[in-house]
C-alpha cells in the first residue's frame, strides 16, 4: 500500500498566497507541512507492526529516503507501507496531482481519495440540501461539470492513463478496508462505459 499525504491540517499554499505571500512560497511550506504529517503516519503504522517507508519528493535525508521510482517499487515488493511526503517537489501542483502521479507511477489499479464525504455528490451536501450522490461518474463528466473530486490535472492525469478514483469518507470506521475487498464505498470515478459495480 502507499500513501500520499496532505498538509493542509497545518498548512495551506493557497490560503497564505490570497494573503498576500508569494504562491510558490506558500506552497514550498505546504509541502514541508506534509513531511510532517507523513512522519506523524509512519510512527503509527509502525507502532501497529507494520514497517514504513517515508519518501520525500523535497531531499531531506535526515528524516526520509529521497523520491526514487525504483526505490519505492522495491519498498512495496517486500511489503512495506510506502508514505509519499512533498507533494511533487514543485509549487502550483496539489496533492490530488501528486497522488495520481504516484498512483501512475507505481503502476496502482485504483486511486482512492480520502475525504470528508461519503461520495461524489452533484453539490456540496453541507451547503445543498438537495445534492444527488453520483455512484458512478465519468472522468469527462467530473471536468464538464466541474465535481470536486481532484483538481482538474489529477483527474485529467487519471483518466489518460485509465486510472479509476474511488471517492470516500475517511473518518466512517472500516471503509479502507471494505473498498480493498472490493465492497461498494463511496463513489468510482471512472470511463463512463463501464459497467456499474455490483
Amino acid at each position: 500500500m502507499a500513501v500520499v499525504i496532505g498538509g493542509g491540517n497545518i498548512y495551506r499554499g493557497i490560503a497564505a498566497s490570497a494573503g498576500g505571500m508569494d504562491r510558490a512560497t506558500g506552497d514550498y511550506m505546504g509541502m514541508l507541512a506534509t513531511v510532517i504529517n507523513a512522519l506523524a503516519l509512519q510512527d503509527a503504522i509502525e507502532k501497529a507492526g507494520v514497517p514504513t517507508r517515508v519518501l520525500s519528493a523535497i531531499e531531506m535525508r535526515a528524516v526520509a529516503e529521497p523520491y526514487i521510482r525504483r526505490r519505492a517499487i522495491r519498498h512495496l515488493e517486500k511489503g512495506r507501507v510506502v508514505v509519499f511526503a512533498a507533494g511533487t517537489g514543485n509549487p502550483f501542483f496539489t496533492t490530488d496531482t501528486a497522488g495520481a502521479l504516484r498512483a501512475v507511477e507505481m503502476g496502482a489499479e485504483v486511486t482512492l481519495k480520502a475525504t470528508k464525504v461519503d461520495g461524489i455528490y452533484t453539490a456540496d451536501p453541507g451547503k445543498d440540501p438537495s445534492a444527488v450522490k453520483l455512484p458512478r461518474v465519468g472522468y469527462i463528466e467530473v471536468l464538464n461539470r466541474g465535481l470536486e473530486v481532484m483538481d482538474t490535472t489529477a483527474i485529467s492525469l487519471c483518466m489518460d492513463n485509465k486510472l479509476p478514483i474511488v471517492s470516500f469518507v475517511l473518518t466512517r470506521r472500516g471503509n479502507s478496508r471494505r473498498i480493498i475487498t472490493g465492497e461498494p464505498v463511496g463513489s468510482i470515478v471512472s470511463n463512463a462505459t463501464v459497467p456499474p459495480r455490483g
